[in-house]
């Protein structure tokens, strides 16, 4: 399967499971689809794996990795601004 990027995957991943929800396709077609679907959401775990790794890396502080969910973020963004302000 030629490189996609992550949203090309997810859209034609999403197609492919509303297809199969219907239900009206021949066993072959809906086995075939189905392969497909199973590559299609590896490569976007594949790419989601890697952003993931990537914003990791640049959440570094030193030399301990710092994880924090994003509505933290967000709030101690909210924080600062207020305080600038």
């Amino acid at each position: 399967m030629e490189e996609r990027s992550f949203e090309q995957s997810l859209r034609e991943l999403e197609e492919i499971v509303e297809e199969l929800e219907r239900g009206d396709l021949p066993l072959e077609e809906a086995l075939r689809l189905f392969e497909k679907g199973v590559e299609l959401s590896r490569i976007c775990h594949r790419k989601l794996d890697e952003v993931k790794r990537r914003v990791e890396i640049l959440m570094r502080e030193g030399e301990r990795l710092v994880s924090r969910p994003f509505e933290e973020e967000k709030a101690e963004d909210n924080r600062k601004l207020g305080e600038d302000g």
